[in-house]
């Protein structure tokens, strides 16, 4: 736990009371190998999922974000240019001047050294500073800020499975995976109007699988248990599948060689989020040979994010039951831990917050999310 000096609040900034922050597999990742690039050096403050108050804003930062203090915003974490190609179009994931890898000046939530100006730059903090180009979104004032925390992982499964895949009516959908990532997917899949939706996981992962079927899956696959690649054909009447959607972690090869097998005959597309940094014998003369169109999962865009508030807002699907888990601040190492699989506890989304500070988090009551 460390303590910084309020930063100053100009015309240009702001200062967000956080609310929720958010816990996913990329925190995991990088709290457990922290990246070695210039722009993540020294300390960071880590949380990129954020949801708060305004709690100050300058008179510039107000006009030119349609927000007054007191307003609840869910935060992105891409600090944009708003002046690039990709800005110009809402896609500010794509904007350099927010991709810590290749930029040593960059600036995103989460990943941004604290020995930049402003220092609040991650969500796992009681404050979080807002420069001018932070892009934001407003919470309607019947959302709860942890049900608000659910923006950014259903905000990926519009993007991946709509945006990106293409999924549409009457079309097959089969989703690796069934963490909050692979739920989202589910339900902006259904939503699109998908004839049939599978979910797969392993034997772990029946509560999730139990959670899928309440959400509108159609089917779902134990891969330690059933023979997948039978069942999907089962499923299909052997023509196989338009989509796959591939949301497993620490997975290995199989997913995607499940997922180039089950695919339709020709012309079917698989969404991948490439974890794996190499694939030994890739099954290249498969995936030309079936016409195979593969597309990678990388973040959100400004369209997804507001289809995401607005899925939220709609009540049409139980979403809360995602939000199973809460910590205080002090607890972040912890949470991170559950998340990681590293303890007993099954956890889909976890949130920070810091209002529950020197409180016992831990699994929320089913359906509950204050």
């Amino acid at each position: 736990m460390r303590e910084f000096v309020k930063p100053r609040i100009d015309a240009d900034s702001a200062l967000l009371r956080v609310e929720v922050a958010g816990i996913c597999g990329t925190d995991a990742r990088l709290y457990f190998s922290p990246p070695d690039t210039p722009a993540t050096r020294g300390q960071v403050i880590m949380g990129h999922e954020n949801v708060g108050i305004i709690a100050e804003a300058g008179e510039n930062f107000r006009a030119r974000h349609g927000v007054e203090e007191g307003d609840r915003v869910f935060v992105e974490h891409y600090v944009a240019c708003y002046n690039c190609e990709w800005c110009r179009i809402g896609e500010y994931r794509h904007c350099e001047a927010t991709d810590w890898r290749t930029n040593p000046d960059a600036r995103r939530f989460g990943y941004t050294s604290a020995d930049h100006p402003g220092h609040l730059w991650g969500g796992f903090s009681e404050a979080m500073y807002l420069p001018w180009n932070t892009v934001l979104h407003r919470v309607p004032t019947t959302m709860s800020a942890e049900l608000a925390g659910m923006v950014m992982p259903l905000s990926n499964g519009i993007e991946w499975a709509l945006l990106t895949a293409g999924i549409g009516y009457d079309d097959t959908v089969l989703i690796q995976g069934p963490g909050q990532q692979g739920l989202a997917q589910l339900v902006a899949s259904k939503q699109a109007g998908a004839s049939m939706i599978i979910v797969s996981g392993t034997t772990r992962d029946r509560e999730r699988l139990d959670l899928a079927r309440e959400l509108g899956a159609d089917a779902v696959i134990d891969v330690l248990a059933e023979d997948a690649r039978e069942k999907v054909m089962d499923l299909t009447n052997g023509r196989g599948l338009d989509f796959v959607l591939d949301c497993t972690s620490r997975a290995g090869t199989a997913p995607m060689l499940l997922g180039i097998d089950v695919l339709k005959r020709r012309e079917g597309t698989m969404v991948v989020q490439g974890e794996l940094s190499a694939f030994p014998d890739f099954p290249l003369k498969k995936i030309t040979e079936k016409s195979i169109t593969m597309k990678s999962a990388r973040g959100h865009s400004y369209k997804a994010c507001e289809l995401a508030v607005a899925q939220l807002a709609s009540g049409r699907f139980p979403l809360e039951k995602l939000a199973t888990h809460r910590y205080g601040i002090d607890q972040v190492d912890h949470a991170i831990r559950v998340l990681a699989g590293q303890t007993d506890e099954d956890a889909i989304h976890i949130s920070m917050m810091p209002s529950m500070v020197g409180e016992r988090g831990g699994r929320t009551a089913k359906g509950d999310a204050k």
